[in-house]
């Protein structure tokens, strides 16, 4: 699956920014940006990683930087995040 850049979110308190980018390597790499990473910070990437792999996407280059997002924010986000990048509909 080919992947563009695409970004999704704002920087917002309770929002999450999630950028997109074509992966050097194989697999999902995610590089997040989190005040409460120590706390929830392996949901946060679990969220990400369970949203991509279920949209069909297997390796791409994600930066997320969260600002206290809700599990169902972090899916939508990552979700337009994902369709922007591949041009697939998934609300179709």
């Amino acid at each position: 699956m080919e992947i563009r850049n695409a970004v999704a979110g704002t920087l917002e308190s309770g929002d999450i920014m999630v950028q997109i980018a074509p992966a050097e390597t194989e697999g999902l790499h995610i590089d997040l940006d989190s005040s409460v990473a120590a706390q929830f910070g392996k949901q946060i990437r679990r969220v990400i990683e369970e949203t991509l792999t279920g949209l069909g996407v297997e390796n791409a280059q994600v930066k997320a930087v969260d600002k206290g997002a809700l599990d169902c924010t972090i899916r939508a986000r990552v979700t337009a995040a994902a369709v922007r990048a591949t041009g697939k509909d998934v609300w179709k």
